[in-house]
C-alpha cells in the first residue's frame, strides 16, 4: 500500500506542477487562486490514480502459471523423466501379454474379478 500512495503522491506532485505552470503564463493570474485550484487538481488527480492503477493493473495482469521460470521448467523435466520408468513397464508388459492366448488372460482378469468380489463383500 505504501508504494501505492507514493505513487499516487508523484502523479499528483507531476498534475499540480503542470497546471501551476498552465495557469501562471497568465498575466492576469493572482497568486493564491492560482496555487488553490493547483492543490485542488492535485486532490483530484491523486484520487483518480487509485482506479486507473487498478484497472491497468487488471489489464496487464499474468497469471503465474503462464510465466515460465527456470524452476518450472526443471519441475517438469524432472516429472517427466519420473514418469519415464512407469511407462517403460507398460510397455514391456503389454509385450509380455501379446505372446499368450487371449483365453489365458480372460481366465487372469475372471480370477482378479474374482478375488474383488471377495473383498467388497467381506
Amino acid at each position: 500500500m505504501l508504494g501505492s500512495i507514493l505513487i499516487n503522491c508523484w502523479i499528483a506532485l507531476i498534475s499540480f506542477t503542470a497546471y501551476f505552470i498552465y495557469a501562471i503564463q497568465n498575466p492576469l493570474a493572482l497568486p493564491i487562486p492560482t496555487i488553490l485550484t493547483a492543490l485542488g487538481v492535485a486532490l483530484i488527480a491523486f484520487v483518480v490514480a487509485f482506479p486507473l492503477r487498478h484497472f491497468l493493473g487488471y489489464i496487464f495482469y499474468t497469471p503465474e502459471e503462464i510465466v515460465f521460470s527456470e524452476q518450472a521448467v526443471e519441475d517438469v523435466h524432472t516429472t517427466s523423466q519420473e514418469k519415464q520408468p512407469f511407462i517403460q513397464q507398460n510397455a514391456t508388459s503389454t509385450v509380455e501379454f501379446a505372446d499368450e492366448s487371449t483365453e489365458d488372460i480372460a481366465q487372469v482378469v475372471r480370477t482378479m474379478m474374482h478375488k474383488e468380489d471377495k473383498t467388497v463383500n467381506s
